[in-house]
């Protein structure tokens, strides 16, 4: 694993890929996995966006098979549109990357459903999102969910008493929570996955510390995470390398299940991909039951 790097990707030809995400980590992750042969669906809420998106693989990679789909992961009446056409249209799922995210929006909002933006989009929808695909991907021995996490998550904390922020919002502390749960749902879903002999990995990656637009798209540039990403620019790595931890956990045979991998440099902020210091609190299994037991209440998606 020392020193690996999206070069090491073997040929993924013949498998199929879905990336939540536009830009940032997940249009990399798609130029990777596209370069490698993969067939990629590119999945986001803005069409013009999975226009230029697609656009820009294809300028990258002249060869590369890719589409765009729709998926606005803060309606989960999208998200249930979406799953349905994949279940049409595909024949096997070999790699779900749970990507896209909003980060730390000054003020409280809301999703279409009315959850916190946060929770309610970088969680909710992905879990809205993963459990109808388990079929698809449950045809392919080996197949991959990769949910991203993030540093953030070692400070985040489940709250049960108020999931949605309501009485307190504070911009970080919900991006924490919601990072948090994404982790806990890659462990969790993995110990489904055994339990139930479905052969499929469930993987947590984070990017460390990237030089993306999520930070100026969310707080803004006024904020003091905007100030840092344009005065500290020189701490963030490029997002194409903020992509690595997510690619090993897709692709390599050497990631595991029910593991979670971070760049090995400089308290995992940058660096090649390595096995990530997973939170105390993510592994809590009985929060984790009570939080796929609340995700399944408030999407009304079961296992069953």
């Amino acid at each position: 694993m020392a020193g690996w790097t999206a070069s090491n990707i073997s040929s993924q030809r013949g498998r199929t890929a879905i990336v939540t995400g536009t830009g940032g980590l997940g249009l990399e992750t798609a130029i990777a996995l596209a370069r490698a042969d993969a067939q990629v669906i590119i999945a986001g809420r803005s069409p013009q966006k999975g226009a230029d998106a697609v656009a820009h693989v294809r300028r990258v990679v002249p060869q590369a098979s890719v589409r765009f789909e729709v998926v606005d992961l803060a309606s989960l009446q999208s998200v249930a549109r979406f799953t349905d056409r994949m279940l049409t249209q595909l024949s096997r799922l070999d790699i779900l990357v749970n990507n896209a995210a909003v980060m730390a929006p000054p003020d409280r909002r809301t999703t279409v459903d009315g959850y916190e933006i946060q929770f309610g989009t970088n969680y909710l929808g992905h879990f809205a999102l993963t459990l109808p695909l388990l079929p698809l991907l449950r045809l392919v021995p080996g197949s991959r969910v990769v949910t991203l996490s993030s540093v953030a998550a070692r400070d985040g904390r489940i709250a049960f008493d108020d999931l949605q922020s309501e009485r307190a919002y504070r911009p970080m502390v919900a991006y924490g929570q919601s990072k948090l749960a994404c982790l806990m749902f890659a462990l969790e879903l993995q110990r489904h996955s055994e339990a139930r002999g479905w052969n499929i990995a469930s993987i947590g990656a984070h990017p460390g510390i990237s030089r993306t637009d999520l930070i100026l798209n969310g707080s803004g540039t006024a904020s003091a995470a905007g100030r840092a990403r344009k005065y500290l620019w020189f701490l963030f790595q490029p997002a194409a390398q903020g992509a690595w931890p997510t690619l090993f956990a897709a692709t390599d045979p050497a990631a595991k299940g029910g593991q979670y991998y971070g760049p090995n440099r400089l308290s995992e902020m940058r660096g090649s991909p390595a096995p990530a210091r997973v939170p105390a609190q993510a592994l809590d299994a009985s929060a984790a039951t009570r939080l796929w037991q609340a995700s399944e209440r408030l999407t009304n998606i079961t296992l069953d």
